[in-house]
């Protein structure tokens, strides 16, 4: 009687499983038939309730039964994964693909990472200071006494401290005295960073804005190297010829002073709309280190010689970029920034 039901058994997993169309069914399959409560399972729990006689012929039949359907059932699931679903898998290769999304940079730090790039080529170290500065570090070491009128050219953004006041840095020159407080020339540095300011906003200014700041100080640094190296500079990051222009100005930190044009990127100085005709691009401010300044960062004065030079890296960008609102920068609009 058992050993009939086993035979019939392995007959029906036969046809069962011949009909498997996936591995779900086939498991299901054989959980039928060999899981816990299966049908030769069964058999096997009930070997106990037979004579001597009949286990020792009915149970090596049945084991062999169980290997001979376990065995079926791993050669079945490989058929089954080696199939292929056609019409799963098939390709309509006249629809469009479809489009990966891929972030990108904002191009204030596309332009933080050419200047970089540019300057560290020629030796120049990076360097970065904090973005909420105190009087000392962002006027007086500056060579703004308090109550200087030079202090009118820098709205500010003051913050309440219990200990002393504190202001949001209003540009990045307060890195130059950290930075000589801690180092002897001669050196070569570049600062960018995020500076504010409290004025309105139109299109060509900004309450929050970024700035790049060069400093080189040594024995008997002239406005010659400045001018060699901000040219060298310019030409490499427009990609072509720059020459560069000094206009008279002045900045507390620096003396002499001047504001400084680069050659127009559009028509080479040769005069367009865009230079309003006059061939020249103004760019920003430069000098020679103030010898006050040498003697806040604790320097002898007169000893050192050094020129300092600056500009707003949003306006670099605007160049670069053809970018005609200031205000795109910060706004956030994914809009602007994918275009980049």
């Amino acid at each position: 009687m058992e050993k009939e039901k086993i035979i019939i058994i392995k007959s029906r997993f036969l046809a069962e499983i011949g009909n498997s169309r996936n591995e779900k069914e086939l498991y299901d399959i054989k959980v039928k038939f060999v899981g816990r409560n299966g049908e030769l399972t069964k058999i096997l729990k009930n070997l106990k309730n037979l004579s001597a006689v009949e286990r020792k012929e009915i149970g090596p039949l049945a084991n062999q039964a169980r290997q001979e359907i376990e065995g079926i059932y791993e050669n079945r699931k490989k058929e089954l994964g080696s199939q292929v679903d056609w019409e799963k898998e098939k390709i309509d290769v006249t629809l469009p693909g479809e489009k990966i999304s891929r972030g990108s940079l904002h191009p204030i730090t596309l332009v933080y990472r050419e200047i970089e790039k540019i300057f560290s080529s020629m030796g120049f170290e990076v360097v970065e200071g904090p973005e909420l500065e105190t009087d000392w570090y962002n006027f007086t070491a500056l060579n703004f006494p308090l109550d200087h009128p030079a202090r009118d050219m820098q709205d500010t953004f003051w913050i309440k401290s219990p200990k002393e006041k504190m202001v949001l840095r209003t540009h990045t020159s307060p890195v130059q005295v950290r930075y000589m407080e801690k180092r002897k020339p001669p050196f070569r540095i570049i600062v960018p960073g995020r500076v504010y300011r409290n004025e309105a906003t139109d299109a060509a200014h900004e309450h929050t804005l970024h700035q790049f700041e060069a400093l080189v100080v040594g024995d008997d640094i002239n406005v010659g190297h400045f001018k060699y190296i901000a040219k060298e500079f310019f030409s490499a990051f427009f990609g072509k010829q720059i020459n560069i222009r000094l206009r008279p100005s002045f900045f507390p930190f620096t003396e002499p002073s001047f504001e400084f044009d680069i050659s127009c990127t559009v028509c080479g100085g040769k005069k367009c709309p865009s230079c309003k005709n006059s061939g020249w691009l103004e760019i920003g401010g430069a000098g020679m280190v103030n010898q006050n300044v040498f003697v806040s960062a604790g320097y002898p004065r007169n000893k050192y010689q050094g020129f300092a030079w600056g500009f707003g890296i949003e306006r670099l960008a605007m160049m670069k970029y053809k970018i005609d609102d200031i205000r795109w920068f910060e706004s956030g609009d994914l809009r602007f920034i994918k275009q980049f």
